[in-house]
């Protein structure tokens, strides 16, 4: 991938693509489609037209719409046709369409549920998926399988990314629709805005999460695009977790929050342990720019910003 080659990155004004546009511009990457002429994804026409008119080169296929526990448990049929119907158009509209490489982005969702840790790409579909996600989490498998068969089947160089939980600035902070950092963020924030003496939070506290700030991921993904080929997914993780309890104190740290944190162990914890083994994308030179309470505060300060 040459600076001078077109690219084209799905939902480029959204939270991961707006984020792969912005590190590619800074590495000087000056032929980018402009996201603000994408099509709609979910229409098999309009994607077709989209390739014909503008040939990118290199597709970074990273749009879909993702949610937290609540969001999965109440709209699994949404989450996943959305994320089935954009695979498919892109990925046959791309290789119908000549793209030289095209790099798709899937989730750590999709491991067993008792997954042995910290979970390697050869774990995939070794076991049962955690039974909130399992809709996102399939729709996410037949995406990275679709991409792999296209490879098999037509030599495309179509690879695979698993990412890590994600968050940053752009994030989505509603109490319905978010992943756990935007939730934790919202409702701490919400608390002491308000004087209150706790906050709740869902589960026990004790299942553990590894978390990748998305200019680190944004970076993860054009590394990989530059240097791997294989037909096997790669990890894409910052390499460390923390658990739940751990990172609701230390978003309260972040916040100045100066209650208590009460965990509702009524509510349902998901898979009790994501953690990536990512050895394969560090040995390419990858390692995170961002220290993870650097990028909480970062993440806060994108939340009040929204707020304004």
């Amino acid at each position: 991938m040459e600076t001078k080659s077109s690219i084209y990155v799905t939902g480029g004004n959204e939270f991961i693509g707006s984020a792969i546009v912005n590190i590619l511009k800074r590495d000087g990457y000056d032929n980018i489609i402009n996201p603000g002429i994408e099509p709609d994804l979910h229409d098999k026409v309009s994607v077709d037209k989209f390739f014909a008119k503008n040939k990118p080169e290199y597709v970074f296929l990273t749009a879909g719409k993702s949610a937290g526990i609540i969001g999965n448990t109440k709209m699994p049929a949404s989450l996943m046709m959305d994320n089935l119907i954009i695979a498919c158009n892109v990925i046959d509209s791309a290789y119908r369409h000549g793209v030289k490489k095209l790099f798709y982005l899937a989730s750590s969702c999709c491991y067993p549920k008792h997954c042995s840790q910290p979970m390697k790409e050869s774990d995939l579909l070794t076991g049962i998926l955690e039974p909130t996600s399992e809709p996102y989490a399939v729709a996410k498998i037949a995406g990275l399988k679709l991409a792999q068969s296209y490879k098999k089947q037509y030599g495309a160089d179509f690879i695979c990314g698993i990412s890590a939980n994600i968050f940053g600035p752009r994030d989505d902070f509603s109490i319905e629709d978010s992943h756990v950092i935007g939730a934790l963020i919202r409702k701490i924030h919400d608390a002491k805005s308000r004087g209150l003496k706790e906050v709740m939070i869902w589960g026990t506290g004790k299942p553990r999460r590894e978390f990748i700030y998305v200019d680190d991921l944004a970076g993860a993904c054009i590394c990989v695009m530059r240097n791997y080929s294989d037909i096997e997914p790669i990890n894409l993780g910052y390499g460390e977790d923390i658990s739940i309890h751990e990172l609701a104190l230390l978003i309260k740290k972040v916040i100045g929050f100066k209650g208590k944190i009460i965990l509702d162990s009524s509510k349902p914890d998901g898979m009790p342990v994501k953690l990536l083994d990512s050895h394969k994308l560090k040995e390419m030179g990858w390692k995170p720019a961002w220290l993870f309470e650097k990028a909480l505060a970062e993440t806060y300060k994108g939340f009040l910003e929204k707020e304004i």
